[in-house]
């Protein structure tokens, strides 16, 4: 399926591929404005996100109150680096310790830098605390886990189109299957582990869901053989699943952290890594750091865009919508649609197409109809739209899925 462009709108992509590193394959739509749960291109057209900047955006685009802390504390001071205090730092990093219950915070930028940064500290507190040998230290992983592009995250990953071709890779990680606490524990056994680096939810594998338990099961073990359990939420935290955390489903306290993404509601790039004392005190001045890290910029947006996801019920929106998305999906009864799974406004479809490229078409279609979303993974198809989206939205949203599903 060819979807037709507008010469304006191929002058756009053309520079793209002119002069940009061919790194991504994007659905090909030239956006230009957002507000709220909506997009705009640069003929003018509006869209649904259901993307939402892969839950970077889970408060909507240019929500007007991040949007005016951002504007607010740039005319005053963007950065100084750590070389230095700023007045911002203090108050965000007890605002965020605070909120989520820990007692400190190490500020970042990105969330594959919020992974890095969890697995040093875990290495680091192996070495200190639980007496592994110097250079020892593993770092478990989930099979089908993604938390970034550099190298350490492509080590631990099990998608050809990661690693294949940039090797050598980082020593001393190791997978067990995704929802397996049978493998995670025999895994565990080893006393040269330290950490076990999870998403409760893994998202770009699919969206897939582990069962009933599973995570109070990984903390029980984690717990049991002194090794850190690690919670990537990056995707999965900040509302984006019904609850503030993804772990809070089952009522678990990760011991490191990671959050990014909606940390910022979509303007800069923002993350945090959690961490109690024991843990994050054995890191030293000089032993890690960030130019960027805990900007003035940063700390006043990241403050304000936790404020938004508390004050507008965020959480409980997901939830419900989460719900009527899935319920909404299902009566379309399409059979080219196999699967449907989620948890609050992270949702997926599985496409079932004898065509391996039904997933892009249905996109392509979902696009010239005003909505956007993009596939993962070959025959799964992503639905996370910003959290303030209404009943009334997700219902006009699934009329054009099953309008676009006709054209399979």
């Amino acid at each position: 399926m060819t979807s037709l462009l507008s010469a304006r709108t191929a002058a756009f992509l053309e520079l793209e591929e002119k002069y940009g590193a061919h790194n991504y394959h994007p659905i090909p739509v030239v956006l230009q404005k957002g507000e709220g749960v909506f997009l705009w291109d640069v003929e003018g057209k509006r869209y649904f996100d259901f993307l939402s900047g892969y839950s970077a955006v889970n408060q909507g685009h240019c929500h007007p109150r991040i949007i005016r802390a951002l504007t607010e504390q740039a005319q005053h001071l963007t950065l100084t680096s750590r070389a230095f205090h700023n007045n911002l730092l203090g108050k965000y990093e007890e605002y965020i310790t605070r909120y989520f219950g820990y007692d400190k915070v190490l500020p970042m930028n990105t969330g594959v830098e919020g992974g890095e940064t969890a697995i040093k500290l875990a290495r680091r507190w192996a070495y200190t605390q639980k007496g592994v040998a110097e250079n020892k230290a593993k770092v478990i992983f989930a099979e089908g886990n993604f938390w970034g592009r550099t190298l350490a995250a492509i080590s631990s990953s099990t998608d050809p189109s990661s690693y294949q071709g940039f090797g050598p890779f980082m020593p001393g990680f190791e997978l067990v299957p995704y929802n397996d606490l049978a493998s995670l524990e025999k895994a565990l056994q080893d006393p040269d582990v330290a950490a076990f680096m999870v998403e409760p939810i893994q998202g770009e594998a699919g969206v897939v869901v582990p069962d009933e338990g599973y995570l109070r099961g990984v903390r029980r073990l984690c717990s049991e053989y002194n090794v850190l359990f690690i919670a990537d939420e990056i995707q999965t935290g900040l509302a984006r699943t019904g609850k503030m955390l993804a772990c809070d489903h089952e009522n678990v306290r990760p011991d490191i952290l990671i959050l990014g993404k909606a940390l910022s509601g979509g303007t800069v790039p923002v993350s945090a890594v959690l961490a109690d004392d024991a843990i994050m005190l054995n890191i030293k001045p000089g032993e890690h750091g960030s130019t960027y890290g805990g900007n003035p910029l940063a700390c006043a947006v990241a403050m304000e865009a936790l404020e938004v996801l508390r004050d507008e019920k965020m959480a409980e929106n997901a939830e419900a919508m989460g719900n009527v998305l899935r319920e909404e999906l299902d009566k379309i009864n399409s059979p080219f649609i196999k699967t449907i799974r989620g948890k609050g406004l992270l949702s997926a479809v599985v496409i079932s197409h004898s065509n391996p490229e039904a997933s892009w078409d249905l996109c392509l279609a979902l696009k010239d109809r005003g909505l956007l979303a993009k596939p993962t993974h070959g025959d799964k198809i992503r639905f996370a739209p910003p959290l303030l989206i209404t009943a009334d939205q997700i219902r006009e949203a699934v009329g054009i899925i099953a309008d676009a599903l006709q054209t399979l």
